[in-house]
């Protein structure tokens, strides 16, 4: 009798803590992904604008004094990067992804603050530096490298099978998630051009 009580009370306070985890571990997921989408649409628009090299690329560059072929150097590994965030299994790539954009946005940062420009200059960039950090943070275990997995619980569990069973599914939506963000990009680009170029106008780097 005795035991059965115990065995009973043990089950309510593990009740509890067990809603708790799933809060956790769905809050880290929802925010996980959230962090993920603005990282990646910015390295899709970015490698947009840096490759067609619009207007207000252009304009930076000779504000900050870099030279204008930096542009397509940055549109490019932007591409590289957005691929390997989404992909399913490129874990090493995807590594190096978050180590450039980390070093591609706080380059901004400290690009706009060595020529004197203000916050409305760099804050933009440093949220994307924040972004970039807390997707790193929050990735799941099985989008881990190996040696990076024992300090993390969430998707601890989830079997290897299992993941290779649906590495074709994942790839798919990757390639769907890039496809409608490019064409995002592309649709709104006018739209963007005039707006970078009345900010450009508002910051004083060029005259209307």
């Amino acid at each position: 009798m005795q035991t059965t009580t115990l065995q009973h009370t043990t089950a309510e306070k593990s009740a509890p803590a067990t809603r708790s985890d799933r809060t956790r571990s769905r809050a880290r997921a929802i925010a996980y992904r959230a962090t993920t989408f603005v990282i990646v649409s910015e390295l899709v628009a970015g490698s947009v604008w840096n490759l067609l090299t619009i207007e207000w690329i252009e304009v930076q560059l000779q504000h900050l004094g870099y030279p204008h072929f930096l542009a397509y150097i940055l549109g490019a590994w932007q591409v590289g990067a957005a691929v390997a965030i989404v992909a399913p299994g490129l874990l090493l790539l995807e590594e190096w992804a978050y180590t450039g954009a980390f070093l591609l946005w706080s380059g901004a940062v400290l690009s706009h603050l060595a020529v004197g420009d203000g916050v409305e200059s760099w804050s933009m960039p440093l949220m994307l530096v924040i972004c970039a950090v807390a997707s790193w943070m929050l990735r799941p275990a099985h989008r881990r490298l190996p040696q990076m997995r024992a300090g993390s619980s969430a998707g601890v569990g989830q079997g290897g099978t299992g993941l290779l069973g649906t590495r074709s599914r994942g790839w798919a939506a990757a390639i769907g998630l890039l496809a409608a963000l490019y064409a995002v990009s592309f649709l709104t680009l006018p739209a963007v051009e005039d707006f970078m170029h009345k900010n450009a106008v508002e910051l004083g780097w060029i005259s209307e």
